[in-house]
């Protein structure tokens, strides 16, 4: 699983999480419906938004559901899991942006796959999954090109990027991509009227994706030597967060043009696409509050009086970033990039895989904390990890009714 819209289920009602389950649930099972057992490894968080959309703008029908059989994942229970057409896109979707991210991996020789009989078996899994993307994505009137030329380009992009260079020409690519995902879910619905607004909060949706896995990945980047959009285009932290709050403010703005049929999806649309993408920012950024409120928790104090939106500083308490750091970027601490005291332990593909296992079959994945079974570092569970305490939602129960936000609270 991945993605960077990780909601914790403490912060959705009861329906909510239930909903959020479905669609996850529904992508994964779509992919190995159509696709066979492996392709399910493509099952990630973002994916499934393409689901919550074509739902969301759909009239409601009676086959939207199944019951799926027991899952480790779901603690060995059975689980009302969503289908058609949405799901099938999502998975579509999903595949192709996988094969694209196997393909770049196997083409810079990262990890495993510079080791030449992986890279053999990794492209073989790309050819297929972009065949099978393609197939399924036709047979939705959805060209997966699209998708591929979009991502092809990025190597270009990333090639003639240098100190100077705009920071969204290089997350050009991506947004592209997620623009043309997104817009095609109104076709799908029957609400072409919803194409060009879906079609922009995409392209806002895949500059955020883009830039914060760069935020993510900037400490191993440095430590590795590996590219890192910022530090191509000498773009500083502050600058990136600016352009984050953009675009999470440019996907709600984009979102109150787009025509909802009013059912549960529609609400889960919300909630993901602007509550939890604001969050994704404060995590990235390593903030412990929402963005929009000021350090004394009041909603209308989100400025601090020298006019800074972060309240004083554009990095959120215990950022590895912030100035004072001495182990950020440039910092005494680290001379030749942002090394930790001691680096966890790592596991390999296949014992990682056996240990993740392991954890899911023990619910420890979702209960508990425990060391992530590959790169070994500390992680929350799933039902545990409420890593912000925002009660700006709080009047209407976790985005319960759609119009709650336009108060000046979110």
């Amino acid at each position: 699983m991945f993605g960077i819209i990780r909601p914790c289920r403490h912060r959705m009602s009861e329906g909510m999480a239930a909903s959020w389950v479905a669609h996850l649930c529904g992508l994964c099972l779509a992919l190995r419906d159509g696709h066979g057992q492996f392709a399910r490894v493509a099952t990630n968080y973002d994916g499934l938004v393409i689901s919550v959309l074509v739902e969301a703008q759909s009239a409601p029908a009676p086959d939207g559901r199944r019951t799926a059989g027991p899952c480790p994942l779901r603690g060995m229970r059975t689980a009302p899991v969503a289908t058609g057409e949405g799901a099938r896109l999502a998975a579509a979707v999903s595949l192709a942006l996988a094969s694209a991210k196997v393909r770049d991996h196997v083409e810079d020789g990262d990890g495993v796959f510079g080791r030449r009989p992986v890279a053999a078996v990794a492209r073989g899994v790309v050819r297929r999954w972009d065949t099978a993307g393609a197939r399924t994505g036709g047979s939705l009137g959805f060209d997966t090109a699209v998708l591929l030329d979009a991502v092809g380009r990025q190597g270009a992009v990333e090639a003639a990027a240098r100190p100077g260079t705009p920071l969204l020409a290089v997350t050009e690519p991506t947004e592209a991509a997620t623009a043309a995902a997104f817009g095609h879910t109104a076709v799908l619905a029957g609400r072409p009227g919803n194409k060009a607004a879906l079609e922009e909060a995409g392209r806002l949706f895949g500059r955020l994706a883009h830039l914060l896995d760069a935020v993510e990945d900037l400490a191993a980047d440095a430590r590795s030597g590996a590219w890192n959009p910022l530090t191509a285009t000498g773009t500083g932290l502050p600058e990136a967060r600016r352009l984050c709050d953009d675009a999470v403010h440019g996907v709600h703005l984009a979102l109150k043009d787009v025509e909802f049929t009013g059912t549960a999806s529609g609400k889960l649309a919300h909630m993901l696409l602007v509550h939890e993408l604001r969050r994704s920012v404060d995590r990235a950024f390593g903030g412990g509050t929402c963005s929009h409120r000021a350090p004394g928790g009041d909603h209308g104090a989100a400025v601090a009086s020298d006019g800074n939106p972060y309240g004083g500083s554009p990095y959120g308490p215990g950022s590895p970033y912030a100035p004072g750091n001495p182990y950020a970027p440039g910092g005494p601490g680290a001379p030749g990039g942002f090394p930790p005291p001691e680096p966890p332990r790592r596991r390999g593909p296949l014992a990682g895989c056996l240990v993740w296992t392991g954890l899911c079959c023990t619910c420890q994945l979702c209960c508990r904390e425990h060391n992530d079974p590959w790169s070994g570092e500390r992680r929350g569970g799933w039902c545990r990890d409420c890593d912000l305490d925002c009660d700006c939602c709080d009047c209407c129960e976790c985005c319960e009714c759609l119009e709650c936000c336009d108060c000046g609270g979110c």
